[in-house]
């Protein structure tokens, strides 16, 4: 996994290491125990403020040589803004901040975790930790030369002090499952894809048996003879073959309904037959970044635990183009017998989706799916990359997605669903086409899932814009970005978790 970062807890009162890390409101004010380790270097920090034009805003920082009498090499002083209503993104973001003042190489860290009023909470301690972890993600493993300073990477011994040692060593163990699931979302998603292709995926999500998770690989036979042919349809140009994988944690009540995610795996889209043009061909290996979000869900559920049923489903393909490849034109048969029309092979990904979502929905019968993809380009036209697009049958469900979003970070915005552009993949030929045209490309696409949903509470998130090449931001550096495992993590944790 590629997190170099080791996080510790001690109490407020020990010793600084290397550089120290220290918050301050918008007025420069420190906590009790901050000022105490800083004796009468407080005043010089004043001034460096004052020279610097540092003003405590919050996610600001002033960096300076530690003074004279202070026990660590540097002092990293952190704006809090005005100290008071602070959310837990607030502090995931001054991990972040802190992170970035770390230095290639070796190094120790002493993070302050207190506030002008007092010692922060556990939580908001650990939210720092988890930021800060967050931040310092690379995937830089098959570089052989490394820029001056970047030898060493990213290494650091991480202590917090804080008030409480055991709570926050507790509350840590939860929060690092989970960013342990966004890392290994962004690793699936940054890999090349002549390493993880649809056969080394399913592999990789089968690493989950060791916490416990029941993992079936259904292979090209075994979903032909489930029917599934729009799923195989999209992968039968490439040489290698495709999967479906079923992940189930079983953490809640025996008997107990599930609840279900459900990710598209296209390991590569070329487009197949109608080709996509060269210039930036390349982000199609990131077209998989539902079915990454599904397993590092999966991982963060079951390693901290969840005391929840889950069943996590992908749809692992490769679009290519081949002499046996899917035509426009062609009409193929899904698992739930409804028959398509295919107009454009690159509207694969809701194809791949359809059997899986029915797959689940009649085998499992959960309180409700989610389904991630990256489906279509015309969601980033929409929302750009600060949303994903939220459709849903559901009106509950999609209020607990919004809210989850906000909480999280990871945000959703709702578009609508409706007869009126049901009616725009109405085929002449089949039961339906894959494709309504340019017009409401997104909204058309989820109508299409829709049509295989066997009515089961249902949202469809397009992760299009926020799954890979989003700008970067305080906690992800990454081009991969896990989006998703902290929002549906949230979504579980609030709602459906036994408590």
């Amino acid at each position: 996994m590629s997190d170099a970062i080791k996080v510790g807890f001690v109490p407020l009162s020990a010793a600084a290491r290397g550089i120290m890390v220290v918050f301050c409101d918008d007025s420069l004010k420190l906590g009790p125990a901050t000022a105490k380790a800083l004796g009468g270097a407080t005043e010089l920090v004043k001034r460096a403020a004052t020279a610097a034009a540092f003003k405590g805003k919050s996610g600001a920082a002033l960096d300076i040589l530690a003074p004279e009498g202070v026990k660590a090499t540097r002092l990293i002083v952190i704006g809090a803004g005005k100290a008071t209503g602070l959310k837990a993104n607030d502090f995931l973001k001054f991990g972040g901040v802190a992170a970035s003042k770390l230095p290639a190489g070796a190094a120790a860290m002493t993070i302050m975790a207190e506030l002008p009023n007092g010692a922060m909470t556990s939580e908001q301690a650990v939210a720092i930790a988890s930021g800060l972890r967050l931040r310092t993600y690379k995937f830089d493993r098959y570089k052989t030369r490394k820029k001056d300073g970047e030898e060493g990477g990213t290494r650091a011994d991480v202590s917090f002090a804080v008030g409480d040692v055991v709570a926050a060593k507790k509350a840590f163990t939860s929060a690092a499952a989970i960013v342990d699931g966004v890392i290994i979302a962004r690793d699936l998603v940054n890999e090349p894809p002549n390493v993880l292709f649809p056969e080394e995926f399913a592999r990789r999500a089968g690493l989950l048996r060791k916490l416990g998770v029941k993992i079936e690989v259904l292979d090209v036979k075994a979903m032909d003879k489930l029917g599934m042919g729009a799923l195989l349809g999209v992968g039968q140009g490439s040489a290698r073959p495709s999967r479906t994988v079923i992940m189930r944690w079983d953490g809640g009540k025996k008997g107990e309904a599930p609840v279900a995610f459900v990710g598209k795996g296209v390991c590569f889209d070329t487009g197949g037959i109608s080709i996509k043009p060269a210039g930036s061909m390349e982000d199609m290996k990131g077209d998989m970044g539902g079915a990454a979000c599904v397993v590092g869900l999966m991982h963060a559920l079951a390693a901290r635990k969840a005391k929840v049923n889950v069943v996590g489903a992908i749809g692992l393909v490769e679009n290519m183009p081949d002499g046996n490849a899917q035509r426009p034109g062609d009409i193929v048969t899904s698992m739930s017998g409804q028959t398509i029309e295919i107009i454009n092979t690159d509207a694969e990904g809701r194809l791949v989706l359809a059997d899986v979502l029915w797959y689940v929905a009649k085998k499992t019968k959960p309180k409700f799916m989610v389904d991630l993809a990256t489906l279509t380009g015309a969601i980033v036209v929409a929302l750009g990359t600060e949303h994903a697009g939220m459709f849903s049958n559901n009106d509950e469900l999609a209020e607990r997605l919004l809210a989850a979003g906000i909480e999280s970070g990871e945000k959703v915005w709702r578009l609508p669903l409706g007869p009126e552009y049901d009616k725009l993949i109405d085929s002449q030929f089949a039961d339906m086409k894959n494709t309504g045209g340019r017009h409401g490309g997104s909204i058309t696409a989820a109508q299409f899932l829709q049509r295989f949903v066997d009515g089961t509470p249902w949202a469809h998130l397009d992760i299009a814009g926020t799954a890979m090449g989003a700008p970067k931001t305080d906690i992800n550096q990454s081009w991969g970005s896990g989006y998703g495992v902290r929002l549906l993590d949230r979504l579980v944790a609030d709602h459906y978790e036994r408590k």
